[in-house]
């Protein structure tokens, strides 16, 4: 027998995530996410994801997250250090901060979640009965975008990518709201901006916040798995300047912003993929520019390695923007990143 939509025995789409965090309520509060882990040592037991919130009077309500992968870490790190500053901070709006999002990902300093190998960042919009990573997507997906006016997710290249400081952005479609989107992006002013081409991928944090009609901008700004110096400052300095912009701070005087410099990734021939197993040899820079059929590497086979190496060349021009850290690759794997001067408005 089928039930109908609104029968009280079929459960409620609302989020099974629970928090002690009133949305509602002035002032400074901090507690957790309670995602519910019921497992062999604990049975009634829950994830608890640390969160942070202010709120004073009317404004904006801004979304700050970090670890949406757990080994990219000068997003969590700056946000940890605004968590220091918020209970003393005047803002007219709503700050909601999550330094580590997909927090079993992040103690565990792994991409994926260590439970379900769930990538938070290809899991949009969850699921409420699905495995942790996807309640913990389809939470944000129901219960923070629709309560948000400008989202921003902190990344890096993490432990198998080295990134060069990038904002990522895409233009609303309401085109009425280009010119707040601008303001934003050069609020943040990194040294580069990027339009990103994911090759049809829409299962992404960014995906699901555009579909809510957010001001959505993410960001690149390091790598190898660690925290990088230079990236933590132009996140730090970025998101001190987006807060005022977007007019949820009144009374800070953010460091001056310099220019960006606009480029995007255009469809697959800006992407390197290792075409068999073995051993890469890289024959370029992260920041280099190259042009199409420019010799990118040497690919050498651990198993004969007596015979000539295959070489690889880029399909087309650009400047590496973002390059694997692991010398050894597998079929599929994603080798290095191109992006060309392109206009974003």
């Amino acid at each position: 027998m089928q039930g109908h939509p609104h029968d009280p025995l079929i459960p409620s789409r609302k989020s099974l995530i629970s928090t002690g965090i009133d949305y509602e309520r002035e002032g400074f509060q901090t507690g957790v996410l309670r995602v519910p882990f019921s497992h062999d040592r604990s049975a009634y037991g829950h994830i608890p994801v640390p969160v942070a919130m202010l709120k004073h009077g009317e404004g904006p309500t801004v979304l700050l997250t970090g670890g949406n992968h757990g080994d990219e870490y000068e997003g969590p790190v700056a946000l940890m250090k605004l968590l220091q500053r918020m209970p003393s901070m005047r803002i007219r709006g709503r700050l909601i901060v999550i330094p580590a999002l997909n927090f079993p990902a992040f103690l565990n300093g792994s991409r994926t979640s260590p439970i379900d190998r769930g990538n938070l960042n290809r899991m949009f919009p969850g699921d409420r009965n699905g495995s942790i990573t996807a309640m913990i997507a389809h939470y944000v997906d129901t219960e923070l975008f629709p309560r948000a006016d400008v989202v921003l997710d902190l990344h890096a290249g993490g432990a198998s990518f080295n990134h060069m400081p990038t904002l990522l952005a895409a233009l609303p479609r309401d085109p009425s709201r280009h010119a707040e989107y601008m303001k934003l992006v050069h609020a943040f002013a990194a040294p580069h901006t990027m339009v990103m081409d994911l090759l049809g991928e829409d299962r992404t944090y960014g995906a699901a916040a555009e579909r809510h009609g957010t001001l959505f901008l993410c960001g690149e700004f390091g790598g190898y798995g660690s925290c990088n110096v230079d990236g933590l400052a132009i996140v730090e300095e970025g998101l001190r300047r987006v807060l005022h912009v977007a007019g949820l701070t009144h009374d800070d005087t953010p460091p001056p912003r310099h220019d960006t410099r606009v480029i995007a990734v255009n469809g697959a021939q800006h992407y390197l993929f290792a075409p068999r197993h073995g051993v890469f040899e890289p024959c370029f820079t992260l920041g280099q520019e190259v042009a199409a059929g420019h010799l990118a590497g040497r690919l050498f086979d651990p198993y004969t390695p007596w015979e000539a190496p295959r070489e690889l060349h880029f399909g087309g021009s650009g400047m590496v923007v973002c390059a694997r850290t692991f010398a050894g690759v597998e079929p599929g794997d994603c080798i290095a990143l191109l992006a060309s001067p392109a206009p974003l408005a």
